[in-house]
Parts: structure tokens; sequence; C-alpha cells
């Protein structure tokens, strides 16, 4: 059984994690608004990096859970989790977002 601690600790982790990609989600958006796509992109790849990280910790806990241990839920858990899944959310936006600027761009450059 994990203790309440461990899963705190385990929270923590997943916020750090999902906290560095939100940061480069919202840093790519802006790249992509002054036409730096290719900074951008690098920005999303190294957020897309630190959800993986976020969700292997996540998975590490949840084969725990399905094997028959015991977890008490804990409030920074709850707040990890709805962290995790709303930057995994924001990436995929992200990558709409940059696509669409690339777009504009290659459309403005035709124009000119």
């Amino acid at each position: 059984m994990a203790t309440k601690e461990e899963i705190s600790m385990i929270g923590f982790e997943i916020v750090a994690y999902a906290g560095d990609a939100q940061t480069d989600l919202i840093a790519a958006c802006e790249k992509a608004g002054k036409g730096d796509i290719e900074g951008a992109r690098s920005l999303h790849e190294s957020a897309k990096q630190a959800l993986i990280d976020a969700h292997d910790v996540q998975t590490k806990l949840l084969s725990q859970e399905a094997g028959g241990g015991e977890m008490d839920v804990t409030f920074i858990m709850v707040h990890a989790q709805d962290t995790l899944m709303t930057t995994m959310l924001l990436e995929k936006q992200t990558k709409f977002i940059i696509d669409a600027y690339e777009r504009i761009g290659q459309l403005e450059a035709k124009l000119a």
C-alpha cells in the first residue's frame, strides 16, 4: 500500500512535469504567433516529452492499484490528475495553433 505521503509526492512530481509542459506550450503559442514556427515546434516537442514523463509516473501508480494495492486519494493527487489532463488537451490545441500560424505565414508570403 502506498502511503498518503508517497501518493502526495507522486502527485507533486506529476504537477511539476505537467507545469513544465504548460510553460513550454504557452511559449510555443507565443512563438508561433510571432512567426517562429521552428521555435514553436521545438517547445511543443519539449512539452510532449514532459507529458510522457508525467504519464509514466501516473502509470506506475495505476499499475500498483491495478495489482491490488490500496490507494488513499489525496487532494494533491486530484490536482495532479486535473493538471495533467488539462495540459494534455492544451498540447493538442497547441499543435493546431502552430499549424494554423504556419499556414497563415505561408499565405501571407504568397500575397506579398
